[in-house]
This record gives structure tokens, sequence and C-alpha cells, in this order.
């Protein structure tokens, strides 16, 4: 009994008999020409259960790449008409001839302008169409082969969390670059004042603003930190100019003069098409002892205000001295003690008045009582 449990435990602690490489089926080679005719037919077998599955996804692969093209050839060439619509002028535009090329900058007629703006905007939109749709195509291509995506999106997800919480700023950069393009708030070569810098505009990105200062400095200023935006090279801008004249001046004579020199100015190259309309003398600002300041005002085209002002000073100062205008009265003559003294005669003292202040400290100090 003891002997058949001890022989028991040994023959359950013998190992199994290992499987030699001999019993594996895909390491067996075919030893006889029956068994080569089997393994032949075999793998016959096999191909012909499985060339139709892999026909079938290289045709859906085939496809998917050929749908995804011929899609964004098509989107791409639909914006690429929708841009040159919108940079073609209109008729009414067409038909303003000279005064189109005035109102270059006025934010009515910007050839120039809107051409950057859509050409700003077809970029942004070929790109985005181009990623959509090559993304799409390179996922059901995946798919097709049999990759499993649940993970693949599931990761894409999580990084993309994690990517927009440490790019926040980079995101919002972004949206507020393709905002300010759609609105044409500013272009390439505007003068604008962002808040934290002052400068002409030398590149308008998606991410940064490059500006050129008033020093030469280059500004790089990022679309998401700009919180306002004045924009001095879009519309009109108005060139004032004070103007002083004596106080007993004819004002009515003086604004007539005004009023000439700047006809003039006008109708002279290049201030012809710098200048908007009429020249405004909008009255007195300002009345002194001896002068007064009148407002002269005139709109100008964007950024040229200061040219325009410099231009109008001195062609009034040229028709004031040639029409004998006054800047300020003469101021009266000082009297001195020296005018005051008669020939041959001396300077009065001060201790002449009895009153004056040098006479009474002079006065001699009265003696107390009891002294």
């Amino acid at each position: 009994m003891f002997s058949s449990g001890a022989f028991g435990l040994l023959a359950d602690a013998s190992p199994a008999p290992s499987s030699s490489p001999s019993d594996d089926p895909l390491s067996r080679l075919p030893t006889s020409p029956s068994e080569a005719a089997e393994a032949t037919r075999q793998a016959a077998g096999w191909l012909s259960s499985s060339w139709q599955g892999w026909l079938e996804n290289g045709l859906r692969i085939l496809l998917i790449v050929v749908l995804a093209l011929v899609l964004r050839a098509v989107l791409q060439k639909l914006i690429s008409k929708f841009i040159a619509r919108m940079v073609r002028p209109s008729e009414s535009e067409a038909e303003l001839g000279r005064l189109g090329g005035l109102l270059a900058n006025s934010g009515v007629v910007n050839t120039e302008r809107r051409q950057q703006r859509s050409a700003a905007i077809g970029s942004v939109l070929r790109s985005v169409t181009s990623f959509t749709i090559l993304g799409t195509a390179a996922l059901m291509v995946l798919s097709a082969l049999g990759v499993n995506l649940a993970p693949l999106l599931a990761s894409a997800g999580v990084a993309g969390v994690a990517i927009g919480f440490g790019a926040r700023n980079l995101v919002t950069d972004f949206l507020s670059g393709v905002f300010m393009i759609m609105e044409d708030q500013y272009g390439v070569g505007d003068e604008i004042d962002t808040g934290v810098a002052t400068g002409t505009v030398l590149e308008v990105g998606l991410r940064v603003t490059k500006l050129r200062g008033a020093n030469g400095e280059i500004w790089y200023i990022r679309n998401g930190e700009v919180k306002r935006i004045a924009n001095m090279s879009q519309g009109w801008a108005t060139a004032s100019v004070d103007v002083q004249v004596g106080y007993k001046e004819d004002l009515v004579r003086i604004e007539e003069l005004i009023k000439e020199t700047a006809e003039q100015l006008a109708k002279e190259t290049p201030y012809d098409e710098l200048i908007w309309g009429q020249v405004k003398v909008l009255g007195i600002e300002s009345v002194a002892f001896d002068s007064v300041v009148l407002r002269v005002e005139a709109r100008t085209s964007p950024g040229r205000a200061l040219l325009v002002s410099r231009a109008l000073r001195q062609r009034l100062k040229a028709a004031f001295d040639e029409a004998g205008v006054k800047l300020k009265e003469d101021a009266p003559a000082a009297v001195t003690v020296g005018a005051l003294v008669e020939p041959g005669g001396t300077a009065p003292s001060a201790l002449a008045d009895p009153g004056s202040a040098a006479s009474q400290i002079a006065k001699p100090i009265p003696a107390q009582p009891g002294e």
C-alpha cells in the first residue's frame, strides 16, 4: 500500500512529455510527395479563400483615397472661385475711376486690402479642408486594414484635451487672428494702436502681428492679447491747424484769406488727392490780450493729416506775411525810472514819499516813557 502510494507520487511529480518540433504542423516539412501535394493543396485553398478579402480591402482603400483626393480638389477649386469673386470689383467700383483711387484706403473701395484679406482667408480654408478630408480618409483606411480605432481615438481625445489645456493661449491667438483677418480690422501698411504698442503693420499672422514702431523698433504682438485696436489708416483723417493772429485784426478778412490759401493748396499736386472736401474755419478757439487763435480743419486721406497740416501752416505764414497780418499785437513799452527824471535833474529818492516803506523804516524809534 505504501509502495503503491510512493509510486503514485513519483508518477505525479514526473514532468509531462513535451511535444517535439516535428509535431507542429507549421514547422513540419513535407518528406514525401504525398505530403508536398497536401501542403500545396492547403496553400492553394487558403489563397483561394483569402484573395477575395484582399481584393475587396484593396479596392475599398483605393476608392477611399480616390474619393478623398477628388473631394479635396473640388472643394479647393470652389474656395478659389469664392475668393476670386470676393476680390473682383463690382461695376459701381469700376465706374468710380479716379475717385476709386482716392478712396483706396477709405474703407469703401479697397481692392488691395480686399485681396490680402481674401488670400489669407482662402489659405486658412484650404488648410482646414485638406486636414479634415485627409485625416478622415486616413482613419477609414486604417479601419479597412483591420486596425482597431477605438484605442487610437480614445488616446487622441485624451491627448487633445491635454494639448488644449496646455496650449489654450495658442488656440486663443489663432482664433483671434482668424477673426481679425475675416473682419478686416487692419492690414499690412496700416498705422494702428493696439494699446500695448503703436506702429505700422509689417505682417499679419494667425498667431502674431508684427509692427514697426516710431523709433524703428519691431513689436511682436500676440493676437490674443489685443483687446482694442485703433486703425488710423481706415476711413479718413482730420488735419487741424490753430492759426494765431493779432487781437485787433479783422477776423472776417482773416477767414477769407485762410479759405483762399487752402483752396489754392487743394488744387496743387499732390494735395489735390490728399485733401478731401473743403477746408473749414471752425471759429475762435481762444482769446488772449494780444492775440486770437482760430481753429482750421480739413478732411484728408488716412495717415496724411500731418503732411497736410504742415503744408497749410507754411502757406498761411507766407500769405500772412504778404498781406501784412500780425500774429500778435505789439507789447506796450516799459516805463523806466530814468524816463521820469527831467533833463538836468536827479532821480527821485525813495525817501521823498513819507508814506513809502523806505521812509517808515528810516524814521527813528520813539522813546518810551520813563527812559
